[in-house]
């Protein structure tokens, strides 16, 4: 059970791991918050495969940026690169003298303190990969979710899961899960059923070990994307 010809289907592999359903009317899209920039490039490719518009946007120290990005319209790289070019450091202010200081100068320092914070950049720490309402997503949001017993995990679903919150740990390969643990025992039922029986562990994620396990997840998922780092794929794991 190889990672098949994709479908909206797929889509539940997000929604096993840390992905989000959001409803509105007779439609649906499907959000999943990622740690790197590589895996946005990948979530897009997939998705857009399935016909879907996808956008992204930054989470930032300060929440979800604004500004959206519409990757069906410009290359990714374009966009990433915008947001990954390094931001210049603040001058540091000039260090008070201690002997010439003055009971009002605590002001003034907790004044410049606060002006410096109003006027950083915000940080980015992870991206925003979203599709946008569709129709299309309805039949899948009406299904989800399913009971623990009547999750089935295919290739390809556990590919985008993959892609979203996949990575190596030393002892074996983790699957983030939803911080919520809402799908827990659902997500640990569908894996057994598939050979990827594991335990979940700090993160929240979902390991999986064990040599024989570790090369049915790299058969299942199939080849590693191109923008995605040969370590943090499955099939690295496996070897």
């Amino acid at each position: 059970m190889e990672a098949a010809d994709p479908s909206l289907a797929d889509l539940a592999g997000l929604l096993t791991g840390p992905g989000r359903l959001g409803r509105m009317g007779g439609t649906a899209r499907v959000a999943v918050r990622v740690d790197a920039a590589w895996r946005v490039h990948v979530l897009v490719e997939e998705l857009v495969s399935r016909g879907l518009v996808v956008t992204w946007a930054p989470v930032t120290t300060d929440g979800v940026d604004d500004h959206v990005a519409e990757l069906t319209a410009e290359p990714v790289e374009l966009t990433l690169a915008a947001v990954e070019e390094p931001v210049e450091p603040a001058d540091e202010p000039a260090a008070a003298d201690d002997e010439g200081a003055t009971g009002d100068e605590p002001e003034d320092v907790e004044a410049g303190t606060v002006d410096k914070k109003e006027n950083a950049e915000p940080r980015t720490v992870s991206f925003e990969v979203r599709t946008a309402y569709s129709s299309r997503l309805d039949p899948l949001a009406r299904a989800w979710p399913p009971p623990a017993d009547r999750l089935f995990l295919t290739g390809s679903q556990l590919r985008l899961w993959v892609a979203a919150a996949g990575s190596p740990r030393p002892e074996g390969y983790a699957l983030g899960l939803d911080p919520d643990g809402f799908l827990d025992k659902a997500a640990d039922a569908a894996l057994t059923r598939v050979g990827l029986a594991g335990t979940i562990q700090a993160g929240p994620a979902y390991v999986i070990a064990g040599r024989r396990r570790l090369a049915r997840l790299a058969e299942l998922v199939g080849e590693r994307p191109a923008a995605a780092p040969e370590r943090l794929w499955p099939g690295a794991a496996a070897g």
